[in-house]
């Protein structure tokens, strides 16, 4: 969870406040990588990705790196220098002028929530110029961002998700409510199919209400899913893999008295986050078994972080197994418990997950017993030598 938005510094006061190179530092380079944090982004989480973006330069390792924030935003590629100024970054090779000398980033911290940096719009751009980055790739990262497929995709391998249907943009007036009520029922979440921080999510209780909130999720932008709701624990699990190890995270029980998770719960304060969360040792093992699984499925890279809802009831005769046996895990049992009637329902993937000092994944990287520098360095080294 990011810290409170009110009365939040300028990017420019942002980016002299954090430990970034000296002058003298720029000049000579003292052999160190430079690292450059992307964030900002054109949508509405623009501010959230701008305070991970400095929470990961405060965190990296300063002996190995020399770190520039990056922002991209309405068309504006800039760098931010330590004397409070901004660099036009040349989109030819990312590179920039700081201090009479070009500087080209050895690689590439993605942390922009939303488009471009969470979609593979980025992504495609830096393959193109050979520019190293932090997170997964172009097809990865356009799948995940799109919720209702995602969700469908996920479905087919038998993952539990929740019933939902998708309205297109433009296409609105052409949905008829009586007949998403019919097959999705009541409550339910309407919700951009590509928006992150709960920007343009409504809780539907009433027919009366289903109109103005798809009319809601509209105005973010592109398409909008209309989603059943699951009654439920909600729980996130961060992981992220190197050539030498696997680190899956310690759990986070979410609990928030607001309708649900929504923004004043995420950024403001109105939640409590339990992790290790309070689950049995057995179904703890499932989350974090599935959590790795899903990464190798779909060929993640960098930090992930997946959001469940743990339901109660046995998985329908619909629902096809989970396939474990291709990928080391010998049964399906990681999604139901039959026993103790546990269901694991996969509720969105975060490749970009918040990084400031109260975000789910900082949280869990300390309950690991781990540091963000080791973590990150870990990330940036094992990519730069693959």
């Amino acid at each position: 969870m990011e810290e409170k938005s009110m009365n939040r510094p300028r990017a420019r006061d942002r980016a002299s406040s954090l430990a970034l190179p000296s002058d003298g530092e720029i000049a000579e380079g003292h052999g160190k990588k430079i690292i450059a944090v992307v964030c900002g982004g054109d949508s509405s989480e623009h501010d959230v990705s701008m305070r991970s973006g400095a929470g990961i330069a405060s965190q990296l390792d300063k002996q190995r790196y020399t770190p520039f924030l990056v922002e991209i935003h309405q068309g504006k590629w800039e760098a931010l220098l330590p004397d409070g100024t901004r660099a036009k970054v040349d989109r030819n090779d990312f590179s920039f002028e700081a201090e009479g000398a070009r500087v080209r980033p050895d690689f590439c911290y993605v942390t922009i929530h939303g488009t471009p940096g969470e979609n593979g719009i980025l992504q495609g751009y830096l393959d193109l110029i050979g520019m190293p980055y932090s997170t997964s790739d172009v097809l990865v990262e356009a799948l995940t961002f799109h919720k209702f497929a995602l969700n469908n995709y996920m479905r087919s391998l038998g993952v539990s998700v929740a019933d939902s249907l998708l309205v297109r943009a433009g296409k609105a007036d052409e949905v008829n409510d009586t007949d998403i009520l019919e097959r999705i029922g009541l409550p339910c979440f309407v919700k951009p199919t590509s928006g992150g921080s709960s920007f343009g999510t409504t809780k539907v209780k009433t027919a009366e209400a289903l109109r103005p909130a798809i009319e809601a999720a509209t105005r973010e932008g592109g398409d909008v899913m209309v989603e059943a709701f699951m009654q439920g624990t909600e729980i996130t699990c961060g992981c992220y893999k190197t050539r030498k190890a696997a680190h899956v995270f310690p759990i986070t029980e979410v609990v928030t008295s607001n309708e649900f998770f929504d923004y004043d719960a995420k950024y403001n304060g109105q939640v409590s986050e339990i992790t290790p969360a309070r689950l049995s040792a057995q179904l703890t093992e499932r989350v974090q078994r599935l959590t790795s699984l899903i990464y190798d499925i779909l060929g993640c890279h960098g930090i992930i972080r997946i959001d469940y809802i743990i339901t109660e009831g046995v998985r329908s005769e619909a629902t096809k197994p989970f396939p474990g046996e291709g990928f080391g895990m010998g049964t399906d049992d990681v999604l139901v418990d039959l026993e103790r009637s546990e269901k694991i329902n996969l509720l969105e993937i975060n490749t970009t997950p918040g990084m400031t000092a109260t975000s789910f994944i900082p949280q869990q990287i300390r309950a690991a017993g781990l540091s963000v520098t080791e973590v990150l360095t870990d990330i940036i080294e094992d990519t730069l030598n693959n």
